[in-house]
């Protein structure tokens, strides 16, 4: 205790008041926020939920005893990768060995949902630990916490919905936010190969790639950034990454030759593809400034921007435009709160106008940071391909006129690595001009505390 109270003093002393009033009032929000969506939001509400729990329930069949991937006539999600299923499953099998119900599956079906609930968000608060500790040494600061990011991050409603449904996506963010502190511990050590530093980031590589399809558009920057290293430093990158990556596929590949075996693809997605060709979606899809844009900022809910990918990303990220978290998803007519509360979504969208600045201004305007300059490229070129591997799905498998796969917990990593390139950028600014830094916070707070019923649970 002694220990905790000296680190929060060297911390508290260290940092302004405003800082220190941050970080108290926005932890104390999510906290709240955490338990409150906990104890009033179930794992049936969420997207597909009734394929991923049919996923959940057919590996929990076959445990302990053995370990059986679902098929195409088990789940609609049968081509996503296994890891997200994993725990809820083991919490299944102990359920049902300690219940005499007569129907075992149903009865366990709500105890793993609010289990998986309950990890999925402390997976999440350690991905924030682990991108701060990463910050961290960019910044060369001795503390831990860093202010705008816990911000942003904690302005980003996708956050809060997306932890609370069986999915990969914050299983994706969490490795993600390993593979990154990683990355700079091995950087610090010249990439040295030693056997755990290897073992470990090969590992958590194979975690990315299995824990769902989006999680390997994370992977080709570790190429990509070969490049920006010092021709010495160089060759001992490739040694490493060439170790780290055979292990790594040995990891990722069996799911996948299975897939391939079972479904006849890969890839394989619940629908049949299209041709790749621009003219599968319209030019609305592409373009945000159409006939409809106003509803962006007076009514940004669903059926009021079919099949705009920017716009109902835009209303995803902050807000809750498809109707999982803020209000009932159902249609138009009977969605309980939802025409009410498209009014306050259209304020939501207006003043989330300034962290959506931060975010596009960290991206092109961020400076080299000398400590460790590929990690900064390492992340942009993920952003970038992420993006286009995103584009390229929605082109191939269009959901006209409805466009229902333009979520933005499909893309978590996207917003996540924006957020760590922005905060950069804001302490690139503090260091700069303190007046400015503590504007900026202010504001961020404002938009935040306004914001913080978009993040509730009001089913």
């Amino acid at each position: 205790m002694t220990k905790v109270k000296k680190i929060f003093k060297k911390y508290y002393l260290e940092n302004s008041r405003l800082e220190n009033f941050s970080i108290m009032y926005v932890s104390v929000v999510i906290l709240f926020l955490f338990i409150y969506n906990l104890l009033n939001y179930s794992v049936f509400y969420g997207y597909d939920a009734d394929a991923h729990i049919a996923y959940v329930d057919y590996i929990a069949m076959y445990l302990p005893s053995n370990f059986k991937l679902p098929l195409e006539e088990h789940t609609y999600e049968y081509f996503s990768p296994p890891i997200p299923y994993i725990f809820p499953a083991i919490v299944q099998v102990i359920c049902r060995n300690f219940s005499d119900s007569l129907d075992l599956v149903r009865h366990c079906q709500p105890i793993y949902g609010k289990f998986s609930q309950i990890f999925q968000t402390l997976l999440y608060v350690c991905s924030l630990y682990f991108y701060m500790k990463t910050l961290k040494v960019l910044n060369s600061k001795t503390t831990l916490i860093n202010v705008s990011f816990l911000i942003l991050m904690s302005l980003m409603a996708v956050n809060y919905r997306t932890i609370l449904m069986i999915r990969g996506e914050p299983y994706i963010v969490f490795f993600l936010s390993i593979l990154l502190y990683l990355f700079v511990k091995i950087y610090k050590s010249k990439f040295e190969i030693k056997g755990t530093n290897v073992f470990l980031f090969s590992i958590v590589i194979g975690m990315l790639g299995i824990s769902r399809q989006w999680g390997l558009l994370l992977l080709p920057s570790l190429a990509l950034i070969l490049f920006y290293f010092e021709p010495e430093m160089r060759k001992k990158y490739f040694k490493f990454m060439l170790i780290a990556f055979v292990i790594s596929v040995i990891i990722i590949l069996p799911f996948y030759i299975n897939l391939f075996l079972t479904s006849g693809s890969a890839i394989s997605f619940n629908k049949e593809p299209y041709p790749f060709s621009f003219n599968n979606q319209p030019n609305t899809f592409y373009n945000p400034f159409n006939e409809d844009i106003y509803k962006l900022f007076t009514k940004p809910i669903r059926g009021n921007l079919d099949n705009q990918l920017f716009p109902i990303l835009y209303s995803d990220l902050w807000g809750d435009y498809w109707g999982y978290l803020a209000f009932t998803s159902n249609n138009l007519e009977e969605g309980r709160n939802q025409l009410e509360i498209g009014d306050y979504l259209a304020r939501v969208n207006i003043f989330s106008l300034i962290p959506t600045t931060f975010l596009i201004l960290g991206l092109f305007k961020i400076r080299s940071n000398n400590q460790i300059n590929v990690l900064i490229k390492y992340i942009k070129y993920s952003i970038f391909i992420t993006f286009i591997g995103y584009l390229w799905f929605l082109i191939k498998y269009p959901e006209i006129p409805s466009g229902d796969t333009i979520k933005s917990s499909y893309v978590l990593q996207l917003f996540h690595l924006m957020a760590l390139i922005s905060s950069l950028y804001i302490e690139q600014i503090r260091k700069r001009s303190k007046k400015l830094y503590s504007t900026f916070l202010i504001t961020l707070l404002i938009v935040f505390t306004h914001n913080i019923p978009a993040m509730m649970s009001h089913f």
